[in-house]
């Protein structure tokens, strides 16, 4: 547990796996959840990149004028 006390993000989705897995009626084998949820963490932060470098993209700038020469794309 001391992996996740100091990253509250990680905590929260721990504790919100743990909740769930309750729900369900299953008992939660700790280090397999700890490894779910950061699987699960690690999954979000690429698809965040992926969008953040999408957005960045000269090509995908619709604010940029049609004067405007842009890197030709090899």
């Amino acid at each position: 547990m001391c992996l996740l006390c100091d990253d509250e993000k990680a905590y929260q989705a721990y504790m919100n796996y743990l909740d769930a897995m309750e729900r369900q009626g299953k008992a939660a084998d700790p280090q397999l959840a700890i490894n779910a949820v950061l699987d699960q963490l690690e999954a979000q932060d690429r698809d965040q990149a992926r969008a953040r470098a999408k957005q960045d993209d000269p090509a995908n700038d619709k604010t940029l004028s049609p004067f405007f020469c842009s890197p030709i794309n090899k």
